[in-house]
């Protein structure tokens, strides 16, 4: 039995993490901004499997939130398993941002996750323990789109810092990896997206939208044994849609039907 932190467990992706850890008989502790959506999801991991589920309400844009959260969850038991899924991607065209949007998006997105791995990784190396970090990216870090500076900064640079994590932790026996979704449908009241957006981003080479336990299984399966020899990647679990712009029209015609048509 692990003990994983998982921060986002309100809702989403971050929810159906906690399930699919609940399932396999973990013990959890649930992070989230508030108090109620968080008492919900405790219930549900246990009524999934989960061997405990505790939580903490915390608001992660507090220089000092990520040490006091793990600090809170590792005297209950030493974590195994930390999981950053908390994160806010508001559409805000560029002539528009300001300081406060800017370190909105950047203080949970980015300075959170590597915070939190921080004061978790100084607790593993104290006591000797291994540790598995998984952060929660996005398609996002590799293509910019309208009203999404901030975003796609954040989580280009969380890319980056599960680099420099990975490579520094790594002699400790501790893995850092990221795992990142493409469009996923979660019905989020905090991140909400319009129809003509989903309809936009939605359609992949695989042929459909991506769902919650999409990316939870590929967390699962990064944060554990079957994953260990795995550190400082980025796991793309976005049904092909990083693979190009499969939507573009072939632009040439084909050897053999040009030739056809000379003759």
């Amino acid at each position: 039995m692990r003990h994983v932190l998982v921060t986002g467990a309100g809702s989403g992706i971050g929810l159906e993490i906690a399930r699919s850890f609940a399932r396999l008989g973990d013990a959890l502790t649930l992070v989230d901004l508030h108090a109620a959506p968080l008492e919900e999801a405790a219930a549900a991991a246990l009524e999934a499997g989960a061997a405990s589920a505790t939580t903490i309400a915390a608001d992660l844009r507090g220089p000092d939130a990520a040490e006091a959260v793990v600090a809170e969850a590792w005297a209950a038991a030493p974590v195994d398993v930390l999981v950053s899924s908390a994160g806010v991607y508001p559409a805000t065209p560029f002539l528009e941002l300001d300081a406060t949007t800017w370190d909105l998006v950047l203080d949970i997105n980015t300075r959170a996750p590597v915070l939190l791995a921080v004061a978790l990784a100084r607790r593993a190396i104290e006591a000797g323990r291994p540790a598995s970090v998984v952060s929660i990216s996005s398609g996002a870090a590799l293509r910019a789109r309208p009203g999404a500076a901030p975003y796609s900064t954040s989580k280009a640079a969380l890319e980056a810092a599960t680099r420099a994590a990975a490579l520094e932790l790594g002699p400790h026996g501790i893995r850092v990896n990221a795992v990142s979704p493409g469009f996923v449908e979660v019905g989020s009241a905090v991140n909400p997206v319009t129809d003509e957006y989903a309809a936009a981003v939605g359609d992949t080479p695989l042929g459909r939208r991506g769902r919650p336990d999409d990316i939870a299984r590929a967390v699962v399966w990064i944060a554990g044994d079957e994953a260990a020899w795995i550190t400082g990647e980025v796991l793309r679990v976005d049904g092909g849609s990083s693979t190009g712009a499969w939507h573009l029209p072939q632009h040439w015609t084909a050897i053999g039907q040009e030739e056809d048509a000379q003759a």
